[in-house]
């Protein structure tokens, strides 16, 4: 076989191979023209209906359709965002700041502590005084009521102190007179509450209090010499009242 027809086979063979490469090339300059080709918006002005589409063309001879080119022309776009977002969730270096994801609900630091200040607590409450159950004279001598609790009181929790079922004060003391109160037997109590008004925890104790005989005694006695004054004659009135600063002299 000659040289001549040698490179005429070649050529044969070499003519459909070029012709093959060619092809291939104009294929993939046409995927890069469609993958460029912008996108159109085309929205129904009666209906208000969308359609996305690549040929505006054949929208533009309809009436009441309203056309406008996008900014994006493919989804390779989104598909690189997703990749870097992975990326970036992955370890990988970049220059995004991370936000919170739309649905989730920052919860505001004063709801937490809100909440914490909320639990429950187990309250121990006592009367330190009276310490136990006693008398006292009317009306001379004062009730005096101081109370103990542990732990602390609790944000929105308040005590109160009660005698007989009403109130008289709210804390962790009160005097509470006795020149008001009837002899017999009377009820203290001290009440734990929350905001709501809930008894939390409550102590109570139990105190009697009795007529003074002696004072009594002695202002019926004061009742009567003053009476007795009183219906003295005007003149006896002032010799007593004389023998009265006489007495007072050293």
């Amino acid at each position: 076989m000659t040289l001549l027809s040698i490179n005429s086979i070649l050529n044969k063979k070499a003519i459909p191979i070029l012709r093959l490469g060619f092809i291939i090339s104009t294929a993939s300059l046409c995927t890069t023209i469609a993958i460029a080709a912008p996108i159109y918006k085309v929205v129904d002005e009666k209906t208000g209906q969308v359609t996305f589409t690549d040929r505006p063309q054949n929208h533009e001879q309809q009436a009441g359709k309203q056309i406008s080119q996008m900014a994006i022309t493919t989804g390779n776009e989104t598909s690189r965002s997703v990749s870097n977002n992975t990326s970036s969730s992955n370890g990988t270096s970049t220059n995004s700041t991370s936000s919170q994801p739309s649905n989730v609900r920052e919860v505001p630091a004063t709801s937490v502590a809100s909440a914490k200040a909320k639990v429950p607590v187990s309250y121990q409450l006592a009367i330190t005084e009276p310490s136990e159950e006693r008398a006292y004279r009317r009306p001379a001598q004062s009730i005096n009521v101081n109370v103990q609790i542990r732990p602390e009181l609790q944000a929105g929790d308040t005590v109160s102190i009660y005698f007989d079922n009403n109130e008289v004060a709210q804390g962790l003391s009160s005097t509470i007179g006795t020149v008001d109160i009837l002899p017999g037997a009377h009820e203290i109590k001290a009440v734990v509450k929350n905001e709501q008004g809930a008894t939390l925890q409550q102590a109570m104790r139990t105190v009697h209090v009795i007529q003074n005989n002696t004072t009594m005694q002695n202002n019926k006695k004061i009742a009567k010499q003053l009476l007795a004054y009183q219906n003295l004659p005007w003149h006896q009135k002032v010799m007593l009242r004389m023998r009265q600063k006489e007495a007072a002299k050293p």
